[in-house]
């Protein structure tokens, strides 16, 4: 099961905090297209990070049935 986490716009436009999906294999943009044909992310601007590190939303990644994903919301920092 990959382990999905919402933050943010995206946690208000999915209505939910996390979700587990099974796949047995899959890429990170894989998983995105699948995400943003769901909950029709067009106008939402976010990061990615896979186990708690920020990854390219356009790197070539393979996903582990373990991996956390997260989708932040952009930062401000000051």
């Amino acid at each position: 099961m990959i382990e999905i986490k919402y933050f943010g716009a995206v946690a208000e436009k999915t209505k939910c905090e996390f979700e587990k999906l099974s796949f047995s294999e899959v890429s990170l943009q894989q998983l995105l297209q699948d995400l943003d044909e769901k909950y029709a992310f067009e106008s939402l601007t976010f990061s990615v990070a896979v186990n708690q590190k920020i990854v390219s939303k356009t790197q070539e990644y393979q996903l582990q049935a373990s991996d956390i994903v997260a989708l932040l919301p952009p930062f401000a920092g000051g």
